[in-house]
């Protein structure tokens, strides 16, 4: 940090004798960032002014301009911003900021006298996927190998990000609000958090990441909170904080939202126009910055796991019960997994009992994988299968070499998703204990086509292959989607039927199948 204090000393006289050494005196200097904006100064104007509201200098004519047009404030900011939303259309130079942005934190600021003895403090840029954080890094490893004074402040490189010798690192990876736990965090800045996938295990969405680093921040009086994104559906932390803060004067959070060309005007217009004329709702999020209409929650989480039976993973075969089965398949090299699921309706309630779950991702041997799974349908005495809709002729083939006769469904997996909720909000189904079911389930979007036609799907970024075949499963069974007790028996203790099916199947599995 020496080094870099000395450097400040030696250059703020020159760019800014008024004052210490500013991010944007860094941009203007030939030693530091300038290069990096030298080619098109004039197309970085609106960045400029972003990252003069962002740190509280003072904005010129233009920029007040683009400030008020951008918040929808009419008060110039006078302070340092801790809590940032940026919302701007694609390729506005979002991932590019951040790293600047990063950098500048790490290398400029002093954060000691908040850190305990042996304690670093982190820097965390959290991106949407591997992809994105892979090119975050690369702008980040640019800025710090390519300027001589900071290049001397690295002590450590690896392959998630740096250490400097001020006692800061700087990390990026993807979401995963666990990962993010037990950090004495200075800043955080999260690329793309609206298309922050759910349906992964280790990841999180926006809001979850935002809760999780929040007490890691709390011991920097000058810690920095930073979420960019395009925007997409009317949820999530991006959409709350637009709802509840944007246009508000003096509000301790600061939302940005533009479009595209007014950060990067080098976008040529034409294809804004061409992307518009063919899918106005998706072009006006990814171009124009604004959150989408035509996109709403599907299912609940909450209903999928009132459906839950806690602590139960899979149930095994048993004698005298009929399985269905049905299989969504993959060709083993691209991002999709083979999947399987297995369920029952139960003799005396009627209720849909999913019994066992098989995913297998990428990559894998199609063909081993049908063997594998083959092997599983046998132990639930199941010889023929539902598969998905748009599967091709090989999975056929290769479930028919292992004795499995394997069918096409009638539906697509919008209908079966249709046909699936009743069930669920019904809770005519008793679900396994499946992180991934869960989050797969309750990711799932409804699109509205311009036509007026419903279409239900995973989100952008996010995978359905589980949710899929226990939706296909469980509807293919002829669950009844409701049932009615006129005998009034259930007027007791105030426990559902479906509490007390599933409380029932618990102790039953629990105990080895010995009824209780």
């Amino acid at each position: 940090m020496a080094s870099t204090n000395r450097y400040q000393r030696q250059t703020h006289r020159a760019v800014n004798p008024a004052g210490p050494l500013t991010l944007l005196d860094a941009i203007a200097d030939d030693a530091l960032f300038a290069p990096w904006f030298s080619r098109n100064p004039a197309g970085w104007t609106a960045w400029f002014s972003f990252l003069k509201a962002l740190f509280g200098l003072p904005l010129s004519g233009e920029q007040a301009r683009i400030f008020r047009e951008c918040t929808g404030r009419t008060e110039n900011p006078s302070s340092v911003a801790r809590e940032i939303f940026l919302i701007c259309g694609r390729r506005s130079g979002k991932s590019f900021i951040l790293a600047l942005v990063a950098v500048w934190l790490a290398c400029f600021h002093s954060y000691r006298k908040y850190l305990a003895p042996g304690e670093r403090g982190t820097i965390f840029i959290v991106a949407s996927d591997r992809r994105q954080a892979r090119t975050i890094l690369r702008y980040i490893t640019a800025l710090l190998t390519g300027v001589p004074a900071l290049s001397r402040l690295v002590t450590r490189t690896w392959a998630e990000g740096f250490d400097l010798s001020t006692n800061i690192s700087i990390e990026v990876g993807t979401a995963s609000h666990r990962s993010l736990r037990g950090y004495a965090i200075v800043a955080c800045l999260l690329d793309e958090a609206a298309f922050m996938a759910s349906d992964e295990d280790a990841a999180s969405t926006d809001s979850e990441i935002i809760t999780a680093v929040k007490p890691g921040m709390a011991q920097f009086p000058n810690s920095m909170l930073l979420v960019a994104s395009s925007p997409y559906a009317k949820r999530g932390a991006l959409y709350d904080a637009h709802r509840e803060h944007y246009g508000k004067n003096g509000d301790n959070v600061l939302v940005w939202q533009a479009p595209t060309r007014t950060m990067n005007p080098t976008i040529d217009q034409s294809i804004i126009d061409e992307a518009m004329a063919k899918d106005p709702a998706s072009a006006a999020a990814e171009w124009l910055g604004q959150f989408r209409n035509d996109i709403e929650s599907f299912i609940s989480r909450e209903a999928v796991e009132a459906c839950i039976s806690e602590g139960i993973r899979e149930r095994a075969p048993e004698q005298g019960v009929n399985y269905s089965a049905f299989v969504d398949p993959a060709g083993g090299s691209g991002k999709d997994s083979f999947t399987l699921a297995i369920a029952h309706k139960d003799k005396k309630t009627g209720m849909g009992v999913l019994d066992c779950i098989r995913e297998v991702k990428p990559p894998f041997s199609p063909e081993q994988v049908a063997q594998d799974f083959a092997a599983t349908l046998k132990s639930y005495g199941i010889t023929k299968a539902l598969s998905d809709k748009f599967a091709g002729a090989f999975p056929v083939e290769a479930f028919k070499r292992n004795s499995i006769t394997l069918e096409q469904s009638a539906k697509p997996k919008s209908d079966l998703y249709r046909d699936f909720l009743p069930l669920l909000n019904s809770k005519r189904v008793d679900l396994l204990d499946h992180p991934r079911l869960v989050a797969q389930l309750s990711s799932l979007e409804r699109r509205t086509a311009r036509s007026g036609k419903d279409s239900i799907d995973h989100a952008p970024s996010a995978h359905d292959d589980v949710a899929n075949v226990v939706a296909g499963a469980l509807t293919n069974i002829q669950v009844k989607k409701y049932a009615y007790d006129v005998s009034m028996n259930w007027v007791s203790d105030g426990e559902d039927d479906a509490r007390l099916f599933q409380r029932m199947q618990r102790n039953f599995y629990m105990t080895g199948g010995r009824r209780l």
